[in-house]
C-alpha cells in the first residue's frame, strides 16, 4: 500500500510510448541543470576575481564572452551528435565507437560520477538559496538537502512524464523571473537609477591581475555549461521524431542559457556585487533591484526551486547512461530492468543514495563540489568532440568539413578548460585521479566476470552436462544455458508425471524467438510462456504456481518448483546474478502444497 501511494499504479509495457516527452516538457526536465547553473556560474567568476580586488570585476565581461563562445561550440557539436547517434548514449557511445573502449569508459565513468554530483550540487545550491532568504536555516543545510533528494527520488520513481509535468512550472517560472530581473535591472541602468560609481569602468588597469587568475576565472565560469550534454544522452525519452525534437530542445536551451548568463554577469558587474558566503549573487542583485519585497522572494523562491529541481537532469540521464553501460556488461544487469512506472528504477534509487552520501561528506557546501562537478563534464566534452572529429575524417560525408571545424573548436576549448581545472584547482579536483581509474577497473572486473560466466554457461562452447537419473515439476527458465539444463536433468531424475518449463517474457517478439529456440533444444519438455505487462517475473510466476497448486490439490499430487541457480567462484558475484532466484524462492517458500528447491550449478573457473 505504501509503495502504491508513493509510486503509483504499475504501468503496462505497452504504455511506454505515452511516457515519452514533448519539447516543452523535455526542455524543463533536461535543461533545468544547464539553466540553473546561471545561479552559480557568474558567482564563481567573481569569487576568483575578488582575490585581486573589486577593480578586477570588469574582467567578468570578456570572460563571459569566452564562456558564450564555448557554449555555442558545444551546442552545435551536441546537435551533430544527436543526429549521428539518434539512440542516445551521448559522450560514452561517441567515445567508445570512435576512440575505443578505454576512452568510452573514461567518458562513461566521468558522466556517471558527474550525474551524482549534479544532484548533490543542484540540491546544495538550492538549499543555499533558501538559507540566503531565511538565514535562521543555515544550520540545517544538510538535512534540507537530503529531504529534497528523497523527494526527487520518489518523484522520478513515479515516471518520466509525471515528474516532467510537475517540474515544468518551476523551470519556466525561473526563466520568467530572471528575464523580469534582467529587464528591470537594465531599465534601472538606462534611466540612471543605478549609479556608475558602483563598478570600475571596462579597461581599468588592475594591479596583480595575471593570466593564471583569468584562466582560473574562465574555468570557474564554465561551470555554467554543465548539463549541456544531458539532451544527447536522453534522446529515447523524446516523442517521435526523437532526433528532431531533441535538436530543437537543445537549441532552445542554448539560447535561453546564453541570454540569462550574459544578463546576470552584466548586472553583477554594473551593480558591483561582491560574492558572499551567506548571500548569493542573484539574491544581492534582486534585493538591489526590487528591495526585499514580494518580487525579491519570488526570484529567490524560483531560483531555489530550479536549483533543487535541476537535480532531475541527473535522474533523467544517469539511468539511461547506466543502461548503455549495462548492455555492454560493464555494470550489473539490474540497471536494465524497468520498474513499475516504466523508468529504470534501480538507476534512480542508486543515484539518490549516492547523492545523499556525497551531500553528507561535503556538508552540502556547493563551492567545494562545483570544481569537481565541472571537470567531470569537460572530460567527456573533450572526448566526445574528439570522437566526432575522427568520425568525420573517417567517413567524410557530404558537407563534413564545417562539422569537423565545429567539433575541433569544441574539443580544443574543452581540453583547455580541463587543463585549467587541473592546474588552477588541483587541490579541489585531485580526487578524480583516484576514483576515475578505480571506476574503470571496476567496469573491467564486472565485464570480465560476465564474460567468464558466459563462457561456462553457453551451450555451444561448454562441455555437455551429464544426465541425472530420476508429480508436476515447474522449472522457471530465463535462457538456454547449462544452469537450466542442469535443473531440467534434475527434474527428469525425479520421475515426474509432467515437467513444465516456465518462461516470463516482457516483449512479444522475445517470447516467439524463445519458443522457437526451445522447440529445437528441448522438444520433449513443455514450455509455458507467461507475458508480463508490468515487467515483473515474480507476479505472473507465483500466480501460475498457485493455479497449478490448486489443480494439484484436487488431484492429490505434489507440486515441486525447481529454481535454477549457479554459484560463481566468488561469493559477492551472487549479487550480479541471482537476485531473481532469491526472490522467487522467497515468494514461493510458504506455499502450503509446493516444494521449493534450488539446483545449484557451480562454475568451474
Amino acid at each position: 500500500m505504501l509503495k502504491r501511494f508513493l509510486i503509483g499504479r504499475p504501468l503496462k509495457s505497452t504504455e511506454l510510448g505515452e511516457q515519452r516527452l514533448n519539447k516543452k516538457k523535455a526542455l524543463a526536465i533536461l535543461s533545468s541543470d544547464a539553466l540553473s547553473s546561471v545561479a552559480y556560474g557568474p558567482e564563481q567568476i567573481l569569487i576568483v576575481l575578488i582575490t585581486v580586488g573589486m577593480t578586477a570585476f570588469w574582467y567578468s565581461i570578456p570572460i563571459a564572452i569566452g564562456v558564450l563562445l564555448l557554449l555555442t561550440a558545444l551546442i552545435l557539436s551536441y546537435r551533430q551528435i544527436i543526429y549521428a547517434y539518434p539512440h542516445g548514449g551521448g559522450a560514452y557511445v561517441v567515445s567508445k565507437n570512435n576512440l575505443g573502449m578505454l576512452p568510452g569508459l573514461i567518458a562513461g565513468g566521468s558522466l556517471l560520477v558527474d550525474y551524482v554530483l549534479t544532484v548533490a550540487v543542484s540540491v546544495s545550491a538550492g538549499t543555499d538559496a533558501i538559507t540566503s532568504a531565511f538565514p535562521t536555516l543555515h544550520g540545517h543545510n544538510v538535512g534540507i538537502a537530503i529531504a529534497f533528494v528523497i523527494f526527487l527520488t520518489v518523484l522520478n520513481l513515479r515516471g518520466v512524464t509525471e515528474s516532467a509535468s510537475i517540474l515544468a512550472y518551476p523551470v519556466y517560472l525561473f526563466v520568467l523571473a530572471l528575464f523580469i530581473l534582467i529587464a528591470v535591472g537594465l531599465y534601472n541602468i538606462a534611466t540612471g537609477e543605478i549609479p556608475p560609481t558602483l563598478h570600475s569602468p571596462i579597461g581599468t588597469p588592475v594591479a596583480g591581475i595575471s593570466l593564471f587568475i583569468l584562466l582560473r576565472a574562465f574555468a570557474s565560469g564554465s561551470s555554467a555549461l554543465t548539463g549541456v550534454e544531458a539532451i544527447s544522452n536522453a534522446i529515447p525519452n523524446f516523442k517521435d521524431p526523437s532526433p528532431v525534437n531533441a535538436s530543437k530542445t537543445l537549441m532552445a536551451m542554448g539560447g535561453l542559457l546564453a541570454l540569462l548568463f550574459s544578463g546576470i554577469v552584466y548586472l553583477a558587474y554594473y551593480y558591483g556585487v561582491i560574492p558572499s558566503a551567506d548571500v548569493t549573487v542573484i539574491s544581492q542583485i534582486a534585493e538591489m533591484t526590487f528591495g526585499r519585497n514580494y518580487m525579491y522572494f519570488f526570484i529567490q523562491g524560483t531560483t531555489a526551486l530550479i536549483l533543487i529541481l535541476a537535480a532531475n537532469t541527473g535522474y533523467s540521464a544517469f539511468p539511461l547512461l547506466a543502461v548503455n553501460l549495462a548492455k555492454d556488461k560493464f555494470i550489473p544487469r539490474m540497471f536494465l530492468v524497468r520498474g513499475d512506472r516504466l523508468g529504470y528504477s534501480n538507476g534512480i534509487i542508486i543515484l539518490g543514495i549516492a547523492s545523499i552520501l556525497l551531500i553528507i561528506s561535503f556538508q552540502a557546501e556547493t563551492e567545494h563540489l562545483i570544481p569537481l562537478y565541472a571537470l567531470g563534464v569537460f572530460i567527456p566534452f573533450t572526448l566526445s568532440q574528439t570522437g566526432m572529429m575522427l568520425k568525420w575524417i573517417r567517413q567524410k560525408p557530404k558537407g563534413w568539413m564545417p562539422k569537423f571545424i565545429i567539433n575541433t573548436i569544441g574539443a580544443f576549448i574543452s581540453f583547455i578548460v580541463s587543463l585549467i581545472f587541473f592546474l588552477t584547482k588541483f587541490t579541489q579536483v585531485w580526487s578524480i585521479l583516484l576514483f576515475l581509474p578505480f571506476i574503470i577497473w571496476l567496469f573491467h572486473r564486472i565485464r570480465k566476470h560476465y564474460e567468464a560466466v558466459g563462457d561456462q554457461l553457453r551451450l555451444t562452447t561448454c562441455e555437455p552436462s551429464s544426465p541425472i537419473e530420476g508429480n508436476v515439476i515447474i522449472v522457471p527458465v530465463a535462457g538456454l544455458t547449462h544452469v537450466v539444463e542442469n535443473s531440467l536433468n534434475y527434474a527428469k531424475a525425479l520421475s515426474a508425471d509432467q515437467i513444465l518449463a516456465v518462461y516470463v517474457s516482457f516483449e512479444r517478439d522475445d517470447e516467439k524467438k524463445f519458443e522457437e529456440k526451445w522447440k529445437k533444444w528441448q522438444p520433449d519438455i513443455r514450455l509455458v510462456t507467461l507475458h508480463s505487462h508490468y515487467r515483473s517475473i515474480i507476479n505472473p510466476l507465483t500466480k501460475f504456481v498457485d493455479t497449478v497448486e490448486h489443480k494439484a490439490k484436487e488431484a492429490n499430487y505434489q507440486v515441486t518448483v525447481i529454481i535454477p541457480q549457479f554459484i560463481p567462484k566468488k561469493g559477492w558475484h551472487n549479487i550480479l546474478h541471482n537476485q531473481s532466484s532469491l526472490l522467487i524462492r522467497a515468494f514461493l517458500l510458504y506455499r502450503r502444497n509446493v516444494v521449493v528447491t534450488t539446483v545449484p550449478y557451480h562454475l568451474k573457473k
